[in-house]
């Protein structure tokens, strides 16, 4: 697992995640999932595979703290109606523009390139220069 329950803690207090899960470790670990899997979405330029396989300082910590981002907000879902979402919103908004930079290649993080095997097809990426208008 990329990260855990216990590495929340930098995010969203373990009492309050207790609370709102109700004990239950299983919805973490699947909102954890659900985020990993969002990620992987927009990543696919990576080594997906290496990316969320590595562990402890091996980590990207920039794509960590986004993945925590998205956990919590899979996670306040099950929250009440007066639990600071907007706060939360803000935070899961900025990680998948995050996400949405890297996809696009505007932003290049410090992730290992996927390399192209059998199994797996090649990533085609598709462009056009801009429209040019023409006056006479």
């Amino acid at each position: 697992m990329f990260t855990t329950k216990a590495e929340l803690k930098t995010h969203m207090n373990i009492d309050s995640i207790d609370v709102i899960t109700g004990d239950d470790d299983t919805i973490v670990e699947a909102a954890i999932d659900a985020g990993v899997m969002e990620a992987k979405g927009y990543l696919s330029r990576f080594d997906t595979l290496a990316v969320f396989n590595a562990t402890g300082l091996n980590r990207n910590t920039l794509l960590l703290t986004f993945i925590k981002d998205i956990c919590v907000w899979h996670l306040m879902v099950l929250s009440n109606y007066q639990a600071d979402v907007e706060f939360r919103k803000a935070r899961y908004e900025r990680a998948i523009s995050w996400l949405k930079s890297v996809q696009k290649g505007d932003v290049v993080p410090d992730l290992p390139e996927r390399t192209v095997s059998d199994d797996q097809p090649a990533v085609i990426t598709r462009g056009s220069n801009t429209k040019r208008g023409n006056h006479f």
